[in-house]
């Protein structure tokens, strides 16, 4: 049976084989990442400018990873600070390389749930996220459905904080008239954007 792909990068063959964490507690920590085809962690000049982005927010939030892939997003957040980290994984081996790492992290502050994103977002949030980051697969029109179920299911609230990383050629971005858009920058092949959630006008 087929089975829908976790991460983003189509045309590639190969994983990278590791991931480096780029700042705070972790800092330089190289991890394993799983052999799957475009499986690759955000690069780390783009991690370096999203956390520059984030610095004042991550430190105690609650954090939900959508498209955790190799779960550099996820970490990189715990290693400054964030308080939690639900991290969403399609793919088995993904996601016993990403139990892998915690463990070998010591931290009881992430769990990975091996899932498929759109149908684990179906169900009503028990309570909104501070922080979530979203780097669905590319060009396979997932980004407006989870954008969707992220707003209707309460995952999110005024304020919360959302992270998009996207073919750069999707414009615009298929997002909630209220979701404001902060920053944004592209890199190669791709665009990334910070976001914020706001109440709907009345």
């Amino acid at each position: 049976m087929p089975r829908r792909p976790s991460t983003k990068r189509q045309n590639a063959s190969k994983g990278s084989g590791q991931l480096r964490i780029i700042g705070g507690e972790w800092c330089s920590r190289r991890l394993p990442v799983a052999d799957l085809p475009g499986l690759r962690p955000t690069s780390d000049r783009v991690r370096e400018t999203v956390f520059n982005w984030l610095l004042p927010y991550v430190p105690g939030a609650k954090v939900l990873d959508c498209f955790t892939g190799s779960g550099s997003l996820s970490l990189e957040a715990l290693s400054r600070g964030a308080g939690s980290a639900t991290m969403l994984e399609f793919a088995a081996p993904a996601a016993k390389v990403l139990k892998e790492n915690l463990t070998t992290l010591r931290t009881d502050k992430a769990s990975v749930v091996q899932t498929d994103a759109l149908i684990w977002l179906s169900k009503k949030a028990d309570e909104p996220f501070d922080l979530v980051f979203l780097d669905p697969p590319f060009r396979k029109g997932f980004l407006e459905k989870t954008c969707q179920l992220l707003n209707d299911n309460g995952y999110v609230s005024d304020q919360t904080l959302v992270y998009i990383e996207v073919e750069k050629e999707l414009s615009p971005l298929p997002i909630p008239d209220h979701w404001s858009l902060l920053k944004t920058k592209t890199a190669g092949q791709l665009s990334y954007h910070l976001l914020q959630v706001e109440t709907p006008d009345e």
